[in-house]
């Protein structure tokens, strides 16, 4: 169709390509075509489309398809049969019912013994073709007979010979000679046990024998997939009814005489068994769950947690995690018991009240924090780790993880630890690590705690000089442009925006030296700027009320205009501000130019030499003292005291005590007409 082609995998399942141009469509159907053996200047290929409305009505009610007969003979003609079937939804069904009624799975099957005694390869590969067609059939009934105990051996031997393969492959040798049924418990039930048989190979047969199914063909195959879901929900249902097979379970489990082999196999068995119940649906989960919870899981595994055997444990910890997912409250509960030998923390109810949460979680910082952090702490005495390879790093890592979470979700639990065991320089440490991922672990620990805005953690910070680490890492990553130069420059940005003035001013007065150089993101700069706002507004807070009066008078508008107004005024660098626009009073509006000049730059001519005198940056070399900063801004004693005097010495306009300063003392009543009683502000 010009720039379309349409076609059907299944009911209701309609496919389209679209292309751009009609070459392309046309190219694109003439391979197509030629594949198929097609004829590409027939627009429409489709055999049932052919087909008038009447013909399809009377092919519909008609008695059904017609097989030949299963012969050897005959084998190229039933191939070819079945494939022209599977495009086709009514076909498919017909052939379906054929094969259902006349038996001929077991024919079929009966002429594979033939052609393997024969050693007939072009007879196997026609019936690789057929029962690889019929599972493409998609029908339950089907399967049952292919998969039955009598025909599935003989069905995958089918399977062995695909025509693509030089050789054929050795399924039936593996899965009767390789692969080994092992009871762990004996199953008295037969049928359990073919089942599980059963279950076992046709999962095989989907892994391993049938071809990887095409886009189209995986539609084809739900029925499949579903055959094997249900069977590992009857197994699992079967198992969960045998009382007898569960309690011999968990007795042999926990007794001290089990020896190590047979400890591991019970485990895996239980391991395995937890993974069939995820194919479960949500009621019949719990019932799982609560049968497993009733005959002593949890006790269980506290035995088998306890073990020297590393790979039993492996399993155990693996069964305890579905335990957790299922129903943490119900292992919550279990842990406090077990610690307060008491049932006072037992609640019926899933839902994890507030009171249990403040229990669990007083427990656990206490029992249990100090056993999660060892590693971390073990490993960061010095100032770089002290273990630095990959599997170490690795669960360093994960440790990071877990306490990135309690950082978000424990609150003052986690806050009293970190504090109290300087858990966040510890953590810092591992900005040295040689690897990223457990460096960049490290840093987002840090951005979570400053994502909270919480005052004490950076009372903390600030106390404990813990942006040196960061600063330095910055410093040591050069010029790269990587993800830990944009998660460093996003941590400082993430304070710039949301304008923690204590950060702000610590980052500025510790540490601008270093990174006053860099220009390519205006992230620094900025905090600069918000700081000497913050201290102008703390030197002259009559002014900052002014500046405040007189923006909200002159640009009252929308809330969202004065917002982008109010971040220009933030963003304005101060080399701008000389040649911005006057923002006056209105009372001021008719004064001549000379009279609003004036002051603006008595203000400015104040502002730059307070800022060359009043400073002096010191940078240290020695990145190693806790207590000291890496870079330190100090201030000349008594600076401020020495503008002062000095003042009508210099004849400074604008200084402290001045005549012209606002706000000083003397300023009302001996303002000259070239100052104003009031400081002009200006913005970009």
């Amino acid at each position: 169709k010009d720039t379309l082609i349409v076609w059907s995998e299944a009911e209701n399942y309609d496919l389209a390509l679209s292309f751009q141009e009609k070459a392309g469509c046309d190219e694109i159907w003439e391979k197509i075509c030629q594949v198929q053996g097609k004829d590409p200047s027939v627009d429409i290929t489709q055999d049932l489309v052919d087909e008038s409305e009447e013909e399809r009505f009377d092919d519909m009610s008609s008695p059904g398809l017609e097989l030949p007969s299963c012969e050897l003979s005959r084998l190229e003609e039933i191939a070819e049969l079945v494939a022209s079937s599977l495009p086709s939804p009514l076909r498919r069904e017909k052939l379906a019912l054929a094969l259902e009624n006349e038996g001929y799975i077991k024919k079929l099957l009966e002429i594979f013994h033939v052609c393997e005694d024969l050693e007939n390869i072009e007879g196997l590969h026609h019936l690789y073709e057929i029962i690889k067609g019929i599972f493409l059939l998609n029908r339950t009934a089907l399967f049952e007979v292919m998969f039955s105990e009598e025909c599935i051996m003989d069905v995958i031997g089918c399977l062995e010979y695909d025509p693509s393969l030089s050789q054929s492959r050795k399924h039936r040798e593996f899965l009767t000679k390789t692969a080994k049924f092992k009871e762990v418990i004996p199953i008295s039930d037969p049928e359990l046990k073919q089942k599980i048989h059963q279950t076992y190979r046709v999962q095989y047969i989907q892994d391993m024998v049938l071809p990887t199914p095409s886009v189209f063909e995986e539609n084809m195959l739900s029925t499949l997939h579903s055959f094997i879901f249900f069977n590992k929900v009857e197994i699992v249902g079967m198992l969960q009814e045998d009382e007898k097979f569960l309690t011999d379970l968990f007795a042999q489990l926990t007794d001290e005489a089990t020896d190590e082999e047979k400890r591991q196999e019970l485990v895996n068995f239980l391991k395995e068994f937890c993974a069939f119940s995820q194919t479960l649906q949500p009621q019949n989960r719990d019932a799982f769950f609560k049968t497993l919870s009733n005959m002593g899981i949890l006790p269980a595994l506290e035995v088998i947690l306890g073990m020297d055997d590393a790979q039993v444990r492996s399993a155990a910890t693996d069964i305890f995690s579905y335990l957790v997912e299922y129903n943490p409250s119900m292992v919550r509960e279990f842990v406090m018991q077990e610690a307060q030998q008491n049932d006072d923390v037992s609640r019926a109810s899933p839902e994890i009240t507030k009171t249990e949460k403040t229990e669990f979680l007083g427990f656990f910082y206490k029992h249990c924090m100090h056993v999660l952090t060892a590693p971390l702490l073990a490993n960061t005495t010095e100032d770089k780790p002290s273990k630095d390879d990959f599997q170490t790093a690795q669960l360093l890592a994960l440790i990071l993880e877990l306490l990135t979470f309690c950082v978000e979700h424990h609150t003052y639990h986690i806050k009293n630890y970190i504090i109290n065991k300087d858990i966040l320089r510890r953590v810092l440490v591992l900005m040295a690590s040689k690897h990223a991922f457990l460096a960049l672990c490290a840093l987002r620990f840090k951005r979570k705690i400053i994502g909270l805005k919480d005052e004490f953690y950076n009372r903390y910070i600030m106390k404990s000089f813990l942006f040196e680490p960061v600063v330095k890492a910055f410093l040591n990553n050069g010029s790269r442009y990587n993800l830990m130069n944009s998660a460093i420059i996003e941590m400082f940005e993430f304070i710039r925006v949301e304008d923690i003035k204590s950060l702000t001013a610590h980052v500025i007065e510790n540490y601008w030296k270093a990174l006053e150089d860099v220009d390519y993101v205006q992230t620094f700069k900025g905090l600069k700027l918000r700081f000497e706002q913050q201290r102008e507004r703390q030197d002259n807070p009559k002014l900052d009320s002014m500046r405040s009066i007189l923006r909200n008078h002159r640009y009252r508008r929308d809330a969202r205009t004065l917002e982008d107004e109010e971040e220009m005024w933030f963003n304005t660098d101060e080399d701008d501000m000389e040649d911005g626009e006057a923002v006056v009073p209105p009372s001021d509006k008719t004064k001549n130019d000379e009279d609003i000049m004036d002051p603006i730059s008595k203000f400015m001519e104040r502002k730059k030499l307070k800022e060359s005198e009043e400073k002096e940056v010191l940078l240290k070399t020695n990145l190693s003292g806790r207590q000291s900063p890496s870079f330190k801004l100090s201030f000349s004693s008594g600076t401020k005291s020495n503008l002062t005097s000095q003042s009508s010495a210099s004849n400074l306009p604008g200084s402290p005590g001045s005549p012209g300063s606002p706000g000083s003392p003397g300023s009302p009543g001996s303002v000259s007409k070239s100052t104003s009683q009031m400081a002009a502000i200006t913005t970009k």
